[in-house]
């Protein structure tokens, strides 16, 4: 399968509309900066959507799920028949990101790319078959190459929906037991970090749970040695299918001018891993929030993040960042709705 698309160039930034909305904010009746964090993120929205006043009425998610092989090696509390049983949850609208995205009037989409467990067809989940989840990477690679480009290809389809969509901001979201393991092996192989700095608890480990968790990390990480020089091979021999699914997912959205307002753990190692493929991906890149799992924070720190919200969220599904749409769509209003000194007859500074 062709992967030529990954290193296409990303959309440019529009700096003209950039510079327009930064005019602007220091025109409205307020003193400047007052407004913090909401002030920046009106005028970056303004350079990705290439006018003065953003907005954010049409928001796309799209969720992810895929089996770990790696889960055999008990990293989760959970069992594996969750993965597939979530799926199911999520077409009947039961999960969490089904409840926010209604509320968001937001479109959703559920990818399945392949559970250990079978989900039968179902309403509105799209079912790819790309195997019975990943491999176990603690004994041999996550993926085939084959299964590698599938997988980004399906995030990367995904993103075209979201253009056609009229989209006016890209959520990704994922569903996997076992998908911290994958994530804090790929951030340590990035990131060139110890296991122990990057194993949480996941879906509920208590202590000994964690200390077992970054041993599979080490033992994998030795096995991949050297495979991990090159994103795309730390992907394939660590990763996940929805991982991959997401990594290609904000490519693709980046490539299409579509800001991407990136989730939790999870995503944020598919975010480290796109811009890591193709660098412009990082100038469409908003961060919706902290996550508990202690990884995080190296994560966000790498990408030089600052999250809008730090709610001790651990979920996934893209849940914390469908959270933090209505604090961006109130960054908006204000930046288009408020008055300037002019308009409202206030003084300005002196």
């Amino acid at each position: 399968m062709n992967t030529s698309w990954l290193a296409q160039p990303c959309a440019a930034l529009d700096e003209s509309s950039r510079a327009a909305a930064l005019a602007r904010q220091g025109q409205l009746t307020k003193p400047p900066g007052a407004l913090g964090k909401l002030e920046d993120l009106a005028i970056r929205l303004a350079a990705m959507q290439g006018r003065e006043k953003p907005q954010l009425e049409r928001v796309f998610i799209g969720v992810f799920a895929g089996d770990h092989g790696v889960a055999q090696e008990g990293v989760s509390a959970f069992p594996q028949a969750v993965t597939a049983e979530m799926v199911k949850n999520f077409a009947r609208g039961g999960a969490a990101i089904c409840v926010l995205a209604k509320q968001l009037d937001a479109t959703l989409e559920v990818v399945n790319l392949g559970t250990a467990f079978d989900t039968g067809e179902l309403p509105n989940v799209r079912q790819y078959a790309l195997g019975k989840g990943t491999a176990n990477f603690a004994q041999e690679p996550a993926m085939t190459e084959d299964q590698l480009a599938a997988a980004l290809q399906a995030g990367y389809d995904s993103a075209a929906r979201a253009q056609l969509a009229g989209a006016q901001i890209y959520i990704g979201g994922e569903m996997g037991i076992a998908n911290t393991t994958a994530a804090a092996a790929l951030a340590c192989a990035l990131l060139k970090l110890e296991p122990q700095q990057l194993a949480g608890p996941g879906t509920g480990l208590d202590t000994a749970g964690v200390q077992h968790k970054a041993q599979v990390i080490a033992l994998a990480l030795g096995l991949h040695a050297a495979h991990l020089d090159e994103p795309r091979e730390v992907l394939r021999h660590l990763g996940g299918f929805e991982i991959a699914a997401l990594t290609g997912a904000f490519i693709g959205s980046a490539q299409r001018g579509i800001p991407v307002l990136v989730d939790g753990y999870i995503a944020s190692a598919a975010a480290l891993l796109a811009i890591r493929i193709n660098p412009g991906v990082a100038g469409w890149l908003l961060f919706a929030h902290h996550s508990a799992e202690p990884g995080h924070t190296l994560l966000l720190q790498a990408l030089h993040a600052e999250p809008l919200l730090n709610l001790g969220m651990r979920l996934g599904e893209g849940s914390g960042a469908a959270v933090a749409v209505p604090l961006i769509r109130l960054a908006c209003a204000l930046h288009n709705g408020m008055a300037t000194f002019a308009e409202a007859g206030v003084s300005g500074k002196i």
